[in-house]
């Protein structure tokens, strides 16, 4: 494991994160990579529904909250009695940043809205993220990712011509809508460091998926066209696709004209450049089919990896298709650390997705592991300014839970 010992370039930025499952923790990880002090407010009993999704490893943690939860702390909060909402007010006095992806109202129902937390910190930057934004009719829907891939027309793009709807292999609104998060929060933050104004930043997973459409939006923009899936071939080029090889598949891309000449000297088949009908771009788009049959019958006669080495020294852009194991052995996945090992000593080896994003003074690193459900729920109030015997009660009333490591008696 390669880390720097140089603070992140969001150290000394707190964010209080309540939120749960994959958008928002995902905004907060990116947030806690690049060295946010990330407090993650979880309710006492269970904590964030993600510690019991998917395969366990031990006790509270499933395999998908170690993924996107590292380098953050957790304080197990209730948030249910006015005691835990007066808990969260004197921690918002210290904070930069409050992310939240509950349905929109619920923080106006707890009294923790917007406005009445920006008149406690006017610097406050506040991010919400929810299904399909905080404003607009649908507001008050829930939103999964499936059901925004479908509302944002993603479902209708994906997949094979004359296939049932299928959705993008990855839950990308989430994710995207993570990261829209994580920009807007970066964004305003720099402003309330420059005028000591803070703001609200309002992201949806609809919104995140309707960005994602810029070729099928803009071929409905300029031709009024309904665009339709593709499988692996690309809305306006030809060839761009994975073509079928010998032992496999690989994934070509020859959108220019330059390139595709290349191809066809690479792979000897001169009489394809000739030929009316792919002469030009348009031509070979028009003609997709046809011609991705024609080249499949050269293709065919080959392992990929022939053809990889082939169309790498051409200088034609291909490459493979990787199953997850493949993925996490290729040298240059390795060499760009997207594989970061960390040791824990109840969990053993935990395998990261690394920090996806290089800086070169002040990089991003994986610090620590996921907490545990209340690990430094002491921690944080002590720190925060809450004396000892003021934990100790919250601790008895049942505001808070602790946990072992996390500095609270009892």
């Amino acid at each position: 494991m390669t880390t720097s010992s140089k603070a992140g370039p969001l150290s000394g930025m707190v964010t209080l994160d309540l939120t749960q499952i994959l958008a928002g923790p995902m905004c907060t990880m990116v947030l806690a990579d690049m060295g946010a002090d990330v407090i993650k407010i979880e309710k006492p009993n269970g904590g964030d529904d993600n510690r019991r999704m998917g395969p366990p490893f031990i006790k509270e943690w499933s395999a998908g909250f170690l993924a996107v939860n590292r380098n953050k702390r957790s304080l197990a909060l209730d948030l249910r009695n006015e005691a835990g909402r007066s808990v969260f007010r004197r921690l918002v006095e210290d904070a930069d940043v409050v992310v939240e992806n509950f349905r929109p109202g619920v923080m106006e129902r707890l009294g923790l809205a917007y406005s009445e937390l920006a008149a406690i910190k006017p610097s406050l930057v506040y991010c919400t993220i929810s299904g399909f934004g905080s404003t607009g009719p649908a507001r008050n829907r829930g939103g999964f990712d499936l059901v925004a891939q479908g509302v944002s027309g993603l479902m209708s793009i994906t997949g094979h011509p004359d296939s049932p709807p299928a959705k993008v292999g990855v839950p990308v609104t989430d994710l995207t809508a993570g990261l829209f998060a994580a920009n807007g929060i970066m964004a305003a933050y720099i402003h309330a460091l420059k005028t000591g104004q803070g703001q609200m930043v309002d992201t949806s997973l609809m919104e995140a998926g309707v960005a994602y459409t810029v070729w099928e939006s803009s071929v409905y923009f300029a031709e009024g066209e309904i665009p339709g899936p593709l499988g692996s071939a690309h809305r306006v080029s030809a060839p761009y696709q994975a073509l079928r090889t010998r032992d496999g598949y690989l994934n070509l891309g020859a959108a220019t004209q330059p390139t595709w000449e290349q191809l066809c000297r690479a792979i000897g088949r001169e009489d394809l450049m000739e030929d009316e009908r792919f002469r030009a771009p348009w031509d070979r788009k028009a003609r997709e089919e046809e011609l991705a049959a024609l080249l499949e019958e050269t293709f065919s006669t080959e392992d990929t990896e022939h053809w990889l080495k082939l169309l790498d020294d051409a200088g034609v852009v291909a490459g493979p298709i990787y199953n997850m194991e493949q993925v996490y052995r290729d040298p240059q996945v390795l060499a760009r650390e997207m594989l970061v090992d960390t040791e824990d000593p109840e969990l053993g080896t935990i395998h990261n997705i690394g920090v996806p994003v290089k800086l070169s003074s002040t990089p991003g690193s994986i610090r620590r592991r996921a907490p545990a459900l209340g690990e430094h729920s002491g921690e944080i109030l002590l720190e925060h300014g809450f004396t000892q015997g003021e934990v100790d009660e919250l601790l008895s009333a049942g505001v808070i839970l602790g946990n072992q490591g996390s500095g609270v008696r009892g």
